[in-house]
């Protein structure tokens, strides 16, 4: 059960940075016991009160992040902090976003988290539900997401990742250009300029970030696979991952994913490269941030943006699932829904049994062609 106190949860800080940074100590201890409740409720109870029955990690880690941004445009809206919110700051917020460039995927999870904060209202202190005039289509079925990463796409962030945040050769760069770049490896590394060396130049240049998106570009990786993701899940030999039930999303099978030779070459030297840092000696966490904790939802949507705007795509409103959208709509096309279903450790009892006609070998040829 996902535990849920002040300091935060399993998705993240109760409340995300650009509102502590406007709110006064009063205000923000008030929002902080408002957040909560709510989070509390949607962790135990959101889905179905009725059956006590909440909602996954994923869901409760992005609706509490899109009801934060509601409740900061109200506050400019009005001009005061509040947390009565009416029905009209929830129309007023839907015409907002209908004439936003974000995605309708993107629009919808907003209506959708909108009309569960009223359903907790309702069900917690006896307000109305709430029910918009307005709807955002979403494609279903075969159509793909809107969401996700086209094939050219995917095949930009693939190579773009290559130059996220990399910095010369120490050695190849004179006095003054190494004094420039030790200022930002400084900045980056939040560490004085002063004992900026070497190492810190080669850590600019990891394959850390590259082997996470390219086994994410392969196997749709749910951010909370991300943050879960052990070393003994590599299998670089016979280029596959393989997820223990107790560690997949679903918990429902272990599974074989098939990742390309290039995903598992850059996984080998990610895994000698992670050996040589401190902070992975008594963990086995696949990835870690930069404060040696394991990656949260938010913090993986930020990385894709920055890979996107590398790539010279969009990047506005696209969050880490658009890789996985992507996986499942090209391994459908290139493969089968069974392949598809397979990759991507869908659970679904009608599905199971026809999961092992697609053999790893043929949906590594499918991720090849996919780029």
């Amino acid at each position: 059960m996902t535990k849920v106190t002040k300091e935060g949860f399993s998705g993240g800080p109760i409340v995300p940075k650009p509102t502590k940074e406007r709110l006064t100590s009063r205000q923000l201890e008030d929002y902080t016991e408002h957040r909560v409740r709510l989070i509390e409720w949607m962790v135990n109870l959101g889905k179905s009160p009725e059956k006590a029955e909440g909602y996954a990690e994923d869901t409760v880690n992005g609706r509490a992040y899109r009801l934060d941004q509601f409740y900061r445009w109200v506050w400019d809206e009005e001009d005061r902090y509040t947390t009565q919110l009416t029905h009209q700051h929830a129309d007023d917020w839907m015409r907002e976003l209908a004439y936003g460039d974000t995605s309708q995927e993107n629009k919808s999870s907003h209506r959708k988290a909108v009309k569960m904060l009223f359903r907790w209202r309702a069900h917690e202190f006896g307000g109305e539900e709430w029910e918009s005039d307005i709807s955002f289509s979403t494609n279903s079925g075969q159509t793909n997401p809107k969401d996700y990463l086209t094939h050219e796409e995917r095949q930009k962030v693939r190579d773009a990742v290559l130059e996220y945040g990399t910095v010369p050769s120490y050695n190849g760069l004179s006095p003054e250009e190494r004094d420039r770049w030790k200022a930002h490896l400084a900045q980056r590394f939040e560490k004085p300029k002063r004992d900026v060396g070497p190492d810190d130049f080669a850590r600019a240049n990891s394959w850390k970030i590259p082997s996470l998106i390219w086994t994410a570009l392969d196997t749709g990786l749910r951010p909370v696979e991300v943050k879960r993701a052990s070393i003994d899940w590599v299998d670089p030999q016979n280029k596959i991952l393989r997820i223990p039930k107790e560690e997949s999303s679903k918990n429902f099978d272990n599974w074989a994913v098939s990742i390309t030779e290039r995903t598992a070459n850059a996984l080998s030297r990610w895994l000698a490269e992670r050996e040589q840092y401190s902070k992975y000696s008594e963990t086995d966490a696949l990835w870690l941030n930069r404060m040696g904790n394991r990656y949260e939802y938010y913090s993986l949507n930020r990385i894709l943006r920055k890979v996107c705007k590398e790539a010279a795509i969009p990047s506005e409103g696209r969050t880490f699932y658009a890789i996985r959208h992507s996986v499942g709509t090209y391994m459908v096309r290139e493969e089968d829904l069974a392949a598809a279903q397979a990759q991507l450790r869908h659970k679904s009892s009608q599905t199971t049994m026809r999961y092992d006609q697609a053999p790893v070998e043929d949906r590594r040829d499918a991720l090849d062609k996919m780029g």
